[in-house]
């Protein structure tokens, strides 16, 4: 049996990647290492919290004693590196957080998977690092044209350049040490427990409890969107058919605007829950972000042509599908909402 270590697996991707790969394969094991700050939840996992392949692990991936009790007393295959400090506003704000977790974290997780994988002056074939990153390490993109792998790395803000260099650095560790990486770069995640604080669930909580839908600057901003079940096969066929050392993007040809985003996800709420008093004066435009990159887009063609994955599910439907399931799991929402949620939200708004 393959064992899977999962940093940040309960987390938004992390969670759906772990329940994904569970439902999918019945001769894995897989061990979730997450630190559970206010975005990891063990609530996403309680379908399969009873399922004898699955272990949790509270911890940080900067414990470097942590790590080593993981790898020792496991045979670890495959180490897929989830964790991190995701949401770009904060990063503004904390940004020696977000280095912190995101690189020196990193670093701790490669030096300890090299150390058990490395025999002599190779490495055993059939151990994979994971790295997932994000497609705001290229920066930012004109009114036309996509990010592909081979363009420089541009980060605007904290977040981005946090995940950069964690990108350089597992570059690296295959440069010098021929350690078998894989960098995967998505574009916007959407679906099933999902933060708040990111744009779509943002936009169902606020409907829901009839609040202002803030719309950064003039909403124009344009973002490819991939449901996050795709995001999980695409990785899952990247560790099993990826090419050693390489980077795939990962994206839905989704893109769309921000505001259109936000018009077009009230009209979905008011047409499933039968509320039309609900309208588009929810929508509050507000100060821009600092750094906002103004379009980011993907071209997924190397993993469509290499691996054969591809995007399976319009945005349409899988815009239903996370309506419906955020409808579905108010009880979920409700929970993860209150108390630091609720302080960081009105911090976030209160002078904007």
């Amino acid at each position: 049996m393959k064992t899977y270590l999962v940093t940040g697996g309960a987390g938004f991707i992390g969670s759906n990647f772990i329940i994904y790969m569970l439902s999918r394969y019945r001769n894995i094991n897989i061990i979730n290492l997450d630190k559970l700050t206010y975005s990891g939840n063990l609530s996403n996992l309680t379908s399969i919290v009873d399922n004898s392949n699955y272990k949790f692990v509270k911890g940080d991936i900067c414990d470097k004693d942590l790590l080593e009790n993981i790898f020792n007393k496991h045979n670890i295959d495959y180490a897929i590196n989830f964790a991190a400090e995701s949401h770009v506003d904060r990063s503004i704000l904390e940004p020696e957080i977000f280095v912190r977790t995101n690189v020196l974290g990193t670093v701790n997780l490669l030096n300890i998977a090299k150390k058990y994988w490395r025999l002599a002056d190779t490495f055993e074939s059939d151990k994979r690092f994971i790295q997932i990153s994000t497609d705001e390490v290229y920066g930012a993109l004109g009114t036309s044209g996509c990010f592909t792998e081979n363009m420089p790395l541009d980060p605007h803000s904290p977040y981005s350049s946090s995940k950069a260099s964690a990108d350089l650095i597992v570059k690296s560790y295959y440069d010098t040490y021929k350690m078998p990486i894989n960098i995967t770069r998505c574009s916007n995640n959407y679906g099933s427990y999902q933060f708040p604080e990111k744009l779509i669930p943002l936009i169902i909580n606020n409907y829901l409890n009839n609040r202002p839908i803030p719309v950064y600057g003039d909403g124009k901003n344009i973002r490819d969107w991939l449901y996050v079940e795709e995001h999980c096969r695409a990785i899952d066929m990247i560790i099993q058919k990826g090419k050693i050392g390489e980077v795939y993007n990962i994206g839905g040809h989704n893109e769309r605007e921000n505001i259109y985003i936000v018009k077009y996800i009230i009209n979905v709420l008011n047409e499933v829950t039968g509320n039309n008093k609900i309208s588009n004066k929810l929508i509050k435009y507000v100060k821009d972000r600092k750094g906002h990159d103004r379009r980011y887009a993907i071209d997924p063609s190397k993993i469509e042509n290499e691996i054969g994955w591809k995007s399976e599910i319009a945005f349409e439907d899988g815009i239903l599908k996370t309506v419906n399931w955020y409808l579905n799991n108010k009880e979920w929402l409700n929970k993860i909402t209150s108390g630091e949620y609720q302080k960081y939200y009105e911090n976030m708004y209160k002078d904007k």
